[in-house]
């Protein structure tokens, strides 16, 4: 909710506007908390927060309504300025500051430029919310009044507005031949005069006064007249150069990539009718942040790929059996995507993150089956791959999808939480859902075909390499069954030893600070003074 009452102070628009608004709306269904702030320069913005899952189109009708309310109590001149209510995210999307580079237009021409020909187009653009002017110059008559002048002549500055009023109007005059009309005359004229005033010298030419010796008293008797802006309490800069900044928000419930793009593309189309020695520059982009991270997480998903195929490799020993699950990744991700456009998400840094971590879900289902069928092909050597696939699902399916089920049982209530909490891990915990369930259709359906097909009968060769780390490895595993039996063999020991790092575990948690989401470093300062 914005609006402006002209001349007053931080303290006046607090009181006067303020409070009857922030009463009114105050309370309003779904709110959960509202904040608010009044300027020197007369004006109003109250920002009201409302739960999440709130329909938005809903909240702003029951804003509205409520602001309605309150405008008996407000001031004349507040009402006459309007008050615009409005849904939008309370985060700017992008920040277009528009210079001059060679200094060949002031920042009034600027300002008036942007608002005439770009802040309309944005504010059409699909995704926006709102295109706002950071510090508008409108074009305004000046009018510098001398109080001495004034004083000697006896004028008030009441008498100059009330002059202003009563000879800048637009008064209509009449029609000529209207009905009811008494002669032959078949045609009807609209008089029209000239009333509002457009330059200079015809606000110099405002009488303010007659004097008795029948002349009168002008405004430029007693003031200054120019064509300035209608404020100066803003003046904006870049790299040096006069610049006016325009503000993009985003729509609820768009996509901020999505948005950022048509925003470049429609800036760069509209620069081409730029007057000369006007340019643009992109000042605060949280787009590039979100771009930066999705590749950032595309990439850490490749490397993932990547390590799991290599250690798959390296474990199984050939390249038939490494190359079942390498298969499986790209036929869940796949399959993944596929079923989250259906269910309306999109590819984001959470729903990335999830499938990172499912990778390895994804290629263990598989890797089950491929060992236990490996398994049956070493010991009977006379058993065909079909066969040994067959059985090899008699014996894991079971266990397949009882995995499955654990780990859905883990997640689907994490997709299930309420509030903001909900809001972001939701997509997290349906992406790990979808991509495990997709996972075990492939470990009982597509692992098991590709086995029969890939797989050789018989004692397979094995390269000399994968011997000498099959040796390594159970050298590994005879330690590690020695630490087995002395754990055995020591559990007091080994329970007091527990007890006491759960205590230290505790302690830690105890001492670590908490907090909603961990700070981001966006590379951005941004710094106000007041």
């Amino acid at each position: 909710v914005s609006g402006v009452y002209p001349g007053a102070s931080a303290e006046v628009v607090e009181a006067a506007v303020g409070a009857p608004i922030e009463e009114a709306v105050n309370g309003v269904e779904d709110m959960i908390y509202m904040s608010s702030k009044s300027a020197n320069d007369g004006s109003y913005r109250l920002t009201v927060t409302f739960k999440v899952g709130a329909d938005p189109d809903m909240a702003l009708v029951r804003v509205q309504n409520r602001v309605k309310l309150a405008e008996p109590s407000l001031p004349l001149e507040v009402t006459a300025m309007g008050l615009n209510v409005a849904e939008r995210s309370p985060d700017m999307l992008k920040l277009i500051s528009f210079y001059s580079p060679d200094e060949s237009l002031d920042y009034k021409f600027i300002s008036n430029y942007v608002k005439i020909n770009v802040q309309g187009a944005m504010t059409r653009l699909d995704g926006v919310s709102s295109a706002d002017i950071m510090g508008e110059a409108d074009y305004s008559m000046r009018l510098w009044l001398d109080p001495d002048r004034m004083a000697a002549l006896g004028l008030s500055v009441t008498d100059v507005r009330d002059a202003l009023r009563e000879q800048n109007v637009q008064a209509p005059v009449g029609k000529i031949g209207a009905p009811p009309f008494d002669g032959d005359l078949q045609t009807e004229y609209t008089l029209q005069t000239r009333g509002r005033l457009q330059d200079v010298e015809e606000f110099e030419e405002i009488i303010l006064r007659a004097r008795a010796d029948g002349s009168a008293i002008y405004l430029r008797d007693i003031a200054r007249v120019e064509l300035g802006q209608a404020g100066y309490n803003f003046f904006g800069e870049t790299n040096g150069y006069p610049s006016v900044s325009l503000a993009l928000y985003q729509a609820a419930g768009a996509n901020a990539l999505a948005t950022g793009a048509r925003i470049d593309a429609l800036v760069e189309e509209l620069s081409h009718s730029f007057p000369q020695g006007l340019d643009y520059v992109t000042s605060y982009d949280t787009t590039r942040y979100v771009s930066t991270a999705v590749r950032q997480v595309v990439l850490s998903l490749l490397q993932a790929v990547a390590l799991v195929i290599a250690v798959t490799y390296v474990f199984l020993g050939n390249w038939r059996s490494a190359l079942i699950p390498s298969v499986a990744i790209p036929v869940s991700l796949v399959a993944s995507f596929a079923v989250l456009q259906i269910m309306g998400m999109s590819i984001n840094t959470v729903t990335l993150f999830g499938l990172i971590l499912a990778i390895g879900i994804v290629v263990d289902d598989a890797i089950l089956v491929i060992e236990n069928c490996e398994r049956h092909l070493r010991e009977d050597p006379a058993m065909a791959p079909r066969d040994a696939a067959l059985v090899t699902m008699r014996e894991v399916g079971g266990a397949i999808v009882a995995t499955t089920l654990v780990l859905l049982a883990v997640f689907v209530p994490v997709a299930m939480l309420p509030g903001i909490t909900g809001v972001m891990y939701r997509q997290f915990a349906v992406t790990i859902c979808v991509a495990v369930v997709l996972s075990s259709v492939n470990a009982l359906t597509l692992s098991p075909a590709l086995c029969a097909l890939l797989l050789k009968p018989g004692e397979q060769h094995e390269a000399g390499w994968y011997r000498r780390f099959l040796a390594v490895f159970a050298g590994i595993t005879r330690r590690y069954d020695g630490g087995v039996q002395w754990v055995l063999r020591k559990l007091r020991l080994v329970f007091v030893i527990f007890l006491a790092w759960l205590g230290a575990l505790g302690l830690a948690a105890l001492n670590t600070p908490t907090g909603f989401v961990p700070n981001e470093d966006k590379g951005l300062l941004l710094v106000s003074v007041q």
